[in-house]
């Protein structure tokens, strides 16, 4: 029986030694994957049928070894076996495969490497630091992180961006929006609509090689700013905050909230996606509670939220009407993961003006 708080949870609770045995062992199908995508199979399978003899011979393989891992492959739906054949199926031979358009390349090597990172969670717990703290950034990781995050989200954004309403908003601020995905998918769907993506220069590099194949590109603008240190230039409509929020600290997210009301039109929108916990326990979903280890590991200060917490924070910073926007169950990016909160509107004695963009609202 599961209790109140976990009676939703993808992941039940262990109570024997046979249900952690099988968790344990659920290590076994991710890393059959990875080999999988170690041995580039799914390039090398192409367009093709192969038998395992001819493609061992073109991987340079032992054919048994390739059988079994094969075999598996098929199991898991990556792959298609009819007989003694083997074809891709059409995730293997598109988002898999690098000789393709559609190959997500940045993100899957953000996979691999995220296993031998895994592997070192004690390490981060004993310290309470990331790993490789000491090691800073380099300008190469941070372009092929910003590829990986367009990878993550480049299908996902416009599902979630065709769900939420701007009305007469005009100035869209994508706030740490690293390749601008988002930004673009509400740009699509917003043609009156005029956005600027917020982040480092080498993640805003990408950003514009990104907008530049895409019909509503010439409508993004590019702002290099460390808002978690510097006030936010300019004044917008809506200020999309999208999987940052987790990246810090509660201090730093406070500040930063106050940074964003300071940029907001009086009733402007923050809306902002994370991964939120919920339940009394702030348990759930498995999903957002998992991925703070990974925060753990890869971050100095950063954690993952109760809604109700982050709630209370934007309130404190000055914020109203702050509320949960609830979208189609398998188009979110995280399970019930969506605040959004206002400005107060203009004070009784300002007047409203419609300057720069129009339906933006300043004082006179």
């Amino acid at each position: 029986m599961l209790s109140a708080d976990r009676k939703d949870a993808l992941t039940p609770r262990i109570a024997t030694f046979k249900e952690f045995r099988e968790a344990i062992a659920a290590y076994r199908l991710p890393l059959v994957l990875l080999a999988g995508l170690e041995l580039d199979i799914f390039t090398a399978v192409g367009a093709g049928v192969w038998t395992i003899p001819a493609l061992a011979k073109q991987l340079k393989v032992s054919e048994r070894g390739l059988d079994i891992l094969c075999r598996n492959l098929a199991m898991a739906g990556l792959l298609m076996k009819k007989g003694g054949t083997y074809r891709n199926s059409r995730l293997g031979g598109t988002a898999l495969n690098a000789a393709h358009p559609a190959y997500r390349g940045s993100y899957l090597d953000l996979i691999r490497t995220h296993w031998t990172d895994w592997v070192r969670l004690s390490e981060s717990v004993r310290s309470g630091l990331p790993i490789d703290h000491d090691v800073p950034d380099s300008p190469d990781w941070r372009r092929r992180f910003t590829w990986a995050m367009h990878h993550r989200t480049v299908e996902t954004a416009p599902a979630i961006a065709a769900q939420i309403k701007l009305g007469g908003a005009r100035t869209f601020l994508d706030l740490g929006g690293g390749p601008g995905t988002y930004a673009l998918a509400f740009l699509a769907e917003n043609t009156r609509l005029r956005a600027t993506v917020c982040d480092r220069a080498e993640a805003l590099d990408v950003a514009k090689e990104i907008a530049a194949t895409h019909r509503a590109g010439r409508r993004l603008s590019y702002l290099p700013c460390d808002f978690t240190k510097e006030p936010i230039p300019g004044t917008y409509d809506v200020i999309w905050y999208s999987n940052v929020l987790h990246i810090y600290s509660p201090e730093v997210n406070r500040a930063v909230f106050r940074r964003v009301l300071a940029a907001l039109a009086p009733g402007g929108r923050l809306i902002m996606q994370d991964a939120f916990l919920h339940g009394r326990e702030g348990l759930l979903p498995p999903e957002s509670s998992l991925f703070a280890a990974s925060m753990l590991l890869f971050t100095e200060g950063g954690n993952t939220y109760p809604a109700s917490e982050t709630a209370t924070w934007l309130k404190e910073a000055g914020f109203v009407r702050i509320k949960s926007l609830p979208l189609k169950k398998k188009t979110e990016d995280w399970e019930k993961g969506i605040l959004e909160a206002s400005a107060p509107t203009a004070h009784p004695k300002m007047s409203v003006l419609r300057t720069g963009s129009r339906g933006s609202l300043r004082s006179r």
